[in-house]
This record gives C-alpha cells, sequence and structure tokens, in this order.
C-alpha cells in the first residue's frame, strides 16, 4: 500500500470532502506499516474496499410547520461496513450536516465500534435540519417523515441507528415510533431509547463516563492519579456534562466549559449544582453558553474565543470534530498540559496531534476515548435482544471493562520504542485487524 496514491484516487473521486479525506489519511498513515507487513490484505484490496461505503441513501425530506408552511431538507444514510456486525451509527440533525461529515463519521465508527468488540458495523445518518427553534411537533413531524424514507433500509440486525448531535431522546421516541408503526414491530432498531421503553440505563452519561475511565487508564500508564489534577472542558451538552460528573467524582476540578459563542472559566472548579444546570442551559434551545456566567456571577464567559488557553493538567475536547488546531495544541502544551483525550470525533487536526506527539504529550483519538457512548449503545442491543435491563451498576462496570480493554489495545499496537504510547496508531491499528481479518474470512462481497 502507498498511502499518498490512494488519498490522490480518493480526493479525485470526492473532491472537497476534506473531513472524510482526513479520517482516512489519519488511519491509512498509522497502520501502513503494519499493513504492507501483512500481504494478505493488500491480495484482498482490504484498503481500497474499506475506504469507500457498502451504500450512501441520499433522500428529500418533506415536512409542514407549524405555520403550514412546506419544509424541504436532504438527509443521508451512509452504510460504511457491516463485516463485523450490522451497521451502527448515529443520527445527526444540525445545519452543517454534509455527505463529507457523514463520510468521516461513519468511517470512524467502523474501527470505534470495533475496539469495543461488540458486533457492530460502521454507520451514520442525518440531516442539515436544525431542531434548534423547532417545536415538538414540528419535529415530531419532520421526524416520521425521515422515518417514512429510511424504515425499509434498517432493523435490529441490519442497521441500528442511534442519537448525536441534535437527535436525543425525545427525536429518538419520534423515530422509532414512526418506525414501530410501518414495520409492524417492536424491536431493539434504535439505541438510546426511552428507559421505560427498552433504553439502557446510563447511556446519556455513557460517553463522558468512558471518556473519563479511558483517561484514567492514561495517567495509570504513568503511574499518575486523578487527585488535585485541573481540567479543561469544550462542548456543554451530553458529553461535557457526563465527562464533568465523572471527573469531580473522581476528585479532579473541571474549569471551563465552552459554545459556538464562547467559553466559560470558572476558577472554582463545576460542583453538583452547576453540572445540573448544564441540563438545563442544554434544554433551552438556545445553544449559548454565556447564561452560564449570568447564574454563578462567579465565572468569566469569554465571547469569540475557546478554552484551549486556560492552564490545565487534562484538556478535553468535547464539541465537534476540528475544534482543536494548532495554535491551540502550542497553547496547551505551553502551559503544561500532560494529558489530551479527544470526547468529540477527530476533535483535534492533523497538526494539533503532530504538535502533541512531537512534545510526548500523551493524547488519545475519540475513535478510542469516546467510544463509551457506542458501547452502551451495545449493551442496549443485547438487554433488547435479551428481554432484560441491567441495573445502573451492572451496565457501568460492563463499560469500565469495555473501556479497560480499548486502553489495553491501544497500548499493544501503540507503545513506541521510546516507551511512549502513540494511541493513535495503537486504536488504528487494533480496530483495523479486528474488521479486516473478518473481512478476509467473508471473502470478496
Amino acid at each position: 500500500m502507498i498511502v499518498k496514491d490512494i488519498l490522490n484516487s480518493l480526493e479525485a473521486k470526492h473532491p472537497g470532502e476534506q473531513e472524510y479525506l482526513q479520517a482516512v489519511q489519519e488511519v491509512l498513515e498509522s497502520i501502513e506499516t503494519m499493513y504492507n507487513e501483512n500481504p494478505q490484505y493488500e491480495a484482498a484490496k482490504i484498503v481500497e474496499r474499506i475506504v469507500e461505503p457498502d451504500r450512501i441513501l441520499t433522500f428529500r425530506i418533506s415536512w409542514v410547520d407549524d405555520s403550514g408552511n412546506v419544509q424541504t431538507n436532504l438527509a443521508y444514510r451512509v452504510q460504511f461496513n457491516n463485516a463485523i456486525g450490522p451497521y451502527k451509527g448515529g443520527i445527526r440533525l444540525h445545519p452543517s450536516v454534509n455527505l463529507s461529515i457523514l463520510k468521516f463519521l461513519g468511517f470512524e465508527q467502523i474501527f470505534k465500534n470495533a475496539l469495543t468488540t461488540l458486533p457492530m458495523g460502521g454507520a451514520k445518518g442525518g440531516s442539515d435540519f436544525n431542531p434548534k427553534g423547532k417545536s415538538d411537533n414540528e419535529i415530531m413531524r419532520f421526524c416520521q417523515a425521515y422515518m417514512l424514507e429510511l424504515w425499509r433500509f434498517i432493523g435490529p440486525s441490519t442497521d441500528v441507528p442511534a442519537g448525536d448531535i441534535g437527535t436525543g431522546g425525545r427525536e429518538i421516541g419520534f423515530m422509532y415510533g414512526m418506525y414501530k408503526k410501518l414495520q409492524s414491530e417492536n424491536s431493539g432498531v434504535f439505541t438510546g431509547k426511552g428507559l421505560n421503553w427498552g433504553g439502557s440505563l446510563i447511556r446519556p452519561e455513557a460517553t463522558g463516563f468512558g471518556g473519563v475511565y479511558f483517561t484514567k487508564e492514561m495517567l495509570d500508564t504513568k503511574n499518575d492519579t486523578f487527585k488535585g489534577k485541573i481540567a479543561t472542558l469544550s462542548g456543554f451538552g451530553n458529553v461535557t456534562w457526563g465527562a464533568a460528573l465523572k471527573l469531580t467524582e473522581f476528585g479532579v476540578k473541571v474549569v471551563t466549559i465552552s459554545g459556538p459563542d464562547g467559553y466559560i472559566y470558572d476558577e472554582k472548579g463545576l460542583d453538583a449544582e452547576k453540572i445540573d444546570y448544564l441540563l438545563m442551559l442544554r434544554a433551552s434551545n438556545n445553544d449559548i453558553v454565556s447564561p452560564y456566567a449570568e447564574e454563578f456571577p462567579e465565572a468569566k464567559f469569554y465571547p469569540g474565543e475557546k478554552p484551549w488557553g486556560v492552564k490545565c493538567d487534562i484538556a478535553m475536547p468535547c464539541a465537534t470534530q476540528n475544534e482543536l488546531n494548532g495554535d491551540d495544541a502550542v497553547k496547551l502544551i505551553a502551559n503544561g498540559v500532560k494529558y489530551v483525550a479527544e470526547l468529540s470525533n477527530m476533535g483535534c487536526t492533523p497538526e494539533a496531534i503532530h504538535a502533541l506527539q512531537k512534545a510526548k504529550v500523551m493524547y488519545a483519538p475519540g475513535k478510542a476515548v469516546n467510544a463509551g457512548g457506542v458501547a452502551v449503545s451495545g449493551l442496549e442491543m443485547s438487554q433488547n435482544a435479551m428481554k432484560l435491563n441491567w441495573t445502573k451498576d451492572e451496565v457501568d462496570a460492563k463499560l469500565v471493562q469495555i473501556m479497560t480493554s480499548i486502553h489495553t489495545a491501544c497500548i499493544k499496537y501503540g507503545t513506541e520504542n521510546d516507551g511512549y504510547i502513540n494511541y493513535v496508531k495503537g486504536a488504528n491499528i487494533a480496530g483495523f485487524i479486528k474488521v479486516a481479518d473478518a473481512m478476509l474470512d467473508q471473502g470478496v462481497i
């Protein structure tokens, strides 16, 4: 495999899809040596097959708003790879949604799901519909129209969607209700369902909790602990909330959150009351974080800025792709950051990753760190299939075990000669081998 040739070919076929091409480049560069040492992969053209989705569904969604006006949105479902299980990945509802973003997310999902060791393939979907400012009835009508187009292509053993940005329990409920009516069955085709109709305990917290459990393993490799550490987080949604909740439980002081309008610096750190307030802030539908400083006057709001200039031991991007760039990484390094753990998907730019690794900062990518969300989704699928519910402690214990095993896999494949753990390399190789070997076993299909 010559990475440059494959990337040039992809760019020619998919011009302008920068997020997707970035995700592919990161994986291919980190697996190149291993891949070329295993000629069976090259003989079966595994890379050429795995970088292209199995199929892409593109469809129009028309719905009627509360004023009686017809609205139209574009939607997609990218079913990327099902070598190890049914397609699995969230539905993103946000104006920024386009095919490049969904292909990058679906490609990342292949390896993230493989790392959990649960039988789930990779997929992603979404629409440029913006739920912000919409009434419950408008969101219901959109979700029902969305499902009218998608229901034939999903199922508990085919493709299992979930939530993502803009898609929470309300949206999942509306989609599942329409799916159930159309399909005339009550099955575990969605995850992130309500607790009273098939959902799993700690699913809303799972991505944040899992990321903290993974980060704890990173600290353990340095014989370090969370006690007394300062952490900076971006975002203020479920991921940030879950991470803040678990970090403070472990004795870490969380001093920042952020939104599209800027970031909050709270020198005293987030406590239980402030973490609970994040839920109310998110539910406000304003998509801004500045009201936090009004609710808690000791905090300071920095409009239009990111939190990466604040001195910290641990930095956790929790919002969206490429939110931490090379300049941000330089600031973090200058301020003595020791650990950077991505809770957003591809949260760091290539320049940021290079700077962090060059400085020997412990850095781990989203496909490993944020796998807790899809891990608990997989556990929800298992509970649905067995028609039972596990307790919170049972689910949490399984999540800890999964995140610990992911970290172990990263160490196995990512430890370099000088002892530095290249988590990007480790996660990509571990995930790739599992999927590639399954593809070999199943022949050319």
